[in-house]
């Protein structure tokens, strides 16, 4: 009688691979990245000496939100922003839960009146030169839209400094990114490589 243990074996493969292959192409469908957030505008009036006035102690931020995914949507809940000098929290501002679509890039304004910046301690920061260094720091949580559902909440917590120079304005001309060494996103990545070469390891050795 012929042997069948080698057919066994190669039906065996064909299915485990054709799994392994299915398993991945839905990874990388249903797989989302984070919005890259970025600060394109910041002025604060009054630190501007050209004016040579300390009245508007408004804080202008002007934010840009890019949501990269190709076919994900993302739903953001408040984007809070705390603006702070060295060791102290000078203000506080927030973005209305708004909804983006995919490849889209969204520019949002938030302003610091009187009453939400501490002027006090700003210009207790400025150094001999009018410089300030500020500290920019965002807050929210996102829900990505997939086809017809979306997914659970993703915290998103991401800032950077801000230097602002003597005439109110931010001295980096480009747009600052602001971003975080997230460490439960670096361990999901850690377990979805060991995931993967699992997966190979199998394929390449199935019995």
């Amino acid at each position: 009688m012929p042997r069948s243990g080698g057919g066994c074996c190669q039906c065996c493969f064909s299915f485990i691979f054709t799994c392994g292959l299915t398993a991945l192409f839905m990874w990388l469908s249903l797989r989302t990245s984070n919005p890259k957030c970025s600060i394109k505008y910041f002025y604060l009036p009054a630190l501007n000496q050209t004016l040579n006035n300390t009245t508007n102690t408004t804080l202008y931020v002007s934010l840009v939100l890019n949501n990269g995914n190709k076919d994900k949507g993302i739903y953001y809940d408040n984007v809070n922003l705390t603006v702070s000098v060295p060791n102290k929290s000078v203000g506080n501002g927030s973005v209305p839960k708004f909804y983006q679509g995919h490849k889209k890039k969204a520019t949002k304004m938030v302003s610091l009146g009187p009453d939400e910046l501490n002027w006090t301690a700003v210009n207790g920061s400025v150094n001999s030169s009018g410089f300030v260094q500020f500290r920019v720091d965002l807050a929210t949580a996102v829900r990505f839209k997939i086809l017809f559902w979306r997914t659970k909440r993703h915290r998103l917590r991401v800032g950077a400094a801000v230097e602002v120079n003597a005439s109110g304005t931010k001295v980096n001309k480009k747009e600052i990114r602001l971003s975080a060494a997230d460490q439960q996103l670096a361990s999901y990545s850690g377990q979805l490589w060991v995931l993967l070469n699992f997966l190979v390891f199998i394929l390449l050795n199935p019995w």
